[in-house]
């Protein structure tokens, strides 16, 4: 488990696994048309240029895990929730979509 205050790095298998097991908040933080054209199934589109902290708020008993294209964008957003107060676990998804399409996991339009 990590410190409350680290933001950690998590791969797309450990991410799928929480996702079939109902443990997950994805926040993907891409833009509109970016979320239109694919997605990661059950992922939460809260742009990064009108980033909410409130609406990427994780679901009780979740990991929340926040992810962008290549995985450096959800880094800022992860940023702007620790700002906000957010104190809680903040995992990024290494590499993004990118790496969960590379892994060939599902995706979605």
């Amino acid at each position: 488990m990590v410190d409350s205050a680290t933001v950690g790095f998590v791969d797309a298998h450990t991410v799928a696994g929480w996702a079939d097991s109902g443990s997950l908040t994805l926040v993907d933080v891409r833009e509109p048309p970016e979320f239109a054209a694919e997605r990661i199934p059950g992922a939460r589109l809260v742009p990064l240029s009108a980033f909410d902290p409130a609406k990427a708020r994780p679901a009780p008993g979740t990991h929340l895990v926040l992810h962008c294209a290549a995985g450096i964008r959800c880094g800022s957003a992860a940023e702007i929730l620790r700002a906000a107060g957010y104190d809680g676990e903040i995992f990024r998804l290494a590499g993004g979509i990118k790496a969960w399409r590379a892994e060939g996991l599902p995706t979605e339009r």
